[in-house]
């Protein structure tokens, strides 16, 4: 027996029925919507009254097909930006791949110091504790206290 493929038969014409209803029901709220503005007019004692009514009646220019901008010449052929956007994608697979989980390794992490410290230059040691110590023992015996109020 050949049966068809979808359980229902006559689903994408009804489908193509509801949407053209549903649009069409869209369009006509739509209408009157903008039909009801038509005849709005504007309260005498709001305060933009005189702008509402300038604006309303004033000329306006409206853009012209000769406003258009002319096409620019200084843009590269779609072939070249497809090629240059090709070029983009392997650059970002190369480095996705070697970027990859389980490509980078921790080995001969005492080597890597040892350059790194060799690169720095050579170390110098910490102050000794006394100088410190010393320190705060003279900022102690200098700091006094401000005399009491009365």
């Amino acid at each position: 027996m050949n049966a068809l493929g979808c359980k229902f038969v006559n689903v994408g014409g009804s489908l193509r029925a509801a949407l053209f209803l549903g649009c069409a029901a869209s369009a006509s709220l739509l209408c009157g919507c903008a039909g009801s503005m038509a005849g709005v007019t504007v309260d005498a004692r709001s305060p933009i009254a005189p702008e509402v009514a300038k604006l309303a009646s004033a000329d306006k220019d409206y853009p012209s097909f000769r406003d258009i901008p002319a096409q620019p010449t200084d843009v590269p052929p779609p072939r070249l930006l497809g090629d240059r956007a090709r070029e983009l994608q392997l650059a970002g697979a190369e480095i996705d791949q070697a970027t990859a989980p389980q490509t980078w390794t921790l080995n001969n992490t005492t080597g890597f110091a040892a350059k790194a410290q060799a690169d720095a230059g050579p170390d110098f040691a910490a102050p000794p504790a006394t100088d410190s110590e010393g320190f705060a023992a003279s900022a102690r015996q200098r700091a006094t206290p401000p005399p009491p109020r009365h």
